[in-house]
C-alpha cells in the first residue's frame, strides 16, 4: 500500500468517526431528559436543526483532540470489556479448556502445569512453534500439553483436523501431530494419508474414524472455545489465566509456565 493510498484510508476512517459521533451526539442531546427539558431548550433557542448541526460540527472540526479522546476512551472501555468476559469464560470453562477428554494430550499426563495449545497444521507460525513446544516438553518433565485442533485455514486443515483426532483412536496422535507438522508445503490430502501412513497408522480405519460424528465434534466445541477465549488466529495458548495470541520464543512460554506455578 502506497503513503496516499494509506492517507486516503485515515481520512476515510476519520470521516466515518465523525459521522458516527455527530449522531451519536445528536440522538444523545435528543434523548436525554435534562437537555430536553432545560440545557437543550437554552442552548438552542431560536436555532433551527440545520444551523444546531452545523454548531456541533464546526466545533468538532476545531477540536479533533476531542474525536480522538472519546474513539480511544471507547477502545479502552471495549479493551476492558473484553478482557473481563475472556476471565470470566477461563474460569466457566476450565474443565473444556484443560481437561476434555477428547483432547489429545502430550508431555506428562500427570503433569502440574497445563499448556493448551489451538492450531492449525497450515499456519506457518504454527509449524514455527512445533519444535518450541518439543523443546518445553523435554526441558519440563512435569508439562502436560493439551492440543486443540483448530483448523482456519480451508478445507485442507480441516481433513488434518480429523485425521489427526482419528489417529488418537489407534494411540498414535502425538507423532502423527508432530509428523503433519513437519510437512514440506501446503498439508492436503495426499500429504496427510503419507504421514498416516509414515508413522503406522491403519488408513482404512483411520478414514472410517475420520467420519464419526465425536470428531467433528470436538471440532467444533474448539471453534467455539477459542471464540469465547478471543484466540482469534494460529497459534494460541493457554497456561493458567494467561492467554497468548501468535508465536512466541520458548523462554516465554517457560515464564508463563513459571507464573503457572506458584500459589494463587
Amino acid at each position: 500500500m502506497t503513503d496516499q493510498s494509506r492517507r486516503s484510508t485515515r481520512i476515510v476512517g476519520w470521516v466515518a468517526v465523525i459521522v458516527v459521533l455527530l449522531g451519536g451526539i445528536a440522538t444523545w442531546l435528543v434523548l436525554d431528559p435534562g437537555f430536553r427539558s432545560g440545557r437543550l431548550a437554552i442552548f438552542t433557542s431560536g436555532m433551527s436543526q440545520d444551523e444546531f448541526d452545523g454548531r456541533v460540527r464546526d466545533y468538532l472540526m476545531n477540536n479533533p483532540e476531542v474525536i480522538i479522546q472519546a474513539v480511544q476512551g471507547l477502545e479502552a472501555r471495549k479493551k476492558r470489556a473484553d478482557l473481563t468476559e475472556v476471565q470470566d469464560a477461563l474460569k466457566a470453562r476450565a474443565d473444556e479448556i484443560f481437561r476434555d477428554p477428547d483432547s489429545p494430550v502430550g508431555g506428562n499426563a500427570q503433569g502440574d502445569v497445563t499448556l493448551v495449545e489451538f492450531f492449525d497444521y497450515n499456519c506457518p507460525y504454527c509449524r514455527r512453534m512445533a519444535p518450541v513446544l518439543i523443546d518445553a516438553e523435554s526441558a519440563d518433565p512435569r508439562l502436560r500439553i493439551v492440543f486443540k485442533e483448530f483448523p482456519i485455514l480451508g478445507p485442507n486443515s480441516e481433513f488434518a483436523a480429523r485425521a489427526a483426532l482419528a489417529a488418537q483412536r489407534q494411540n498414535r496422535y502425538v507423532a502423527f501431530h508432530h509428523a503433519l507438522m513437519g510437512v514440506k508445503g501446503t498439508v492436503n490430502e495426499d500429504s496427510v494419508l503419507t504421514a498416516a501412513a509414515d508413522v503406522g497408522l491403519d488408513i482404512e480405519r483411520l478414514k472410517a474414524d475420520m467420519q464419526e460424528p465425536t470428531i467433528q465434534g470436538a471440532i467444533d466445541r474448539n471453534l467455539a472455545l477459542a471464540a469465547a477465549l478471543r484466540i482469534n488466529g494460529t497459534p494460541g495458548f493457554v497456561i493458567g489465566d494467561q492467554i497468548l495470541r501468535g508465536a512466541t520464543e520458548l523462554n516465554v512460554l517457560q515464564g508463563m509456565i513459571n507464573q503457572a506455578r506458584k500459589p494463587k
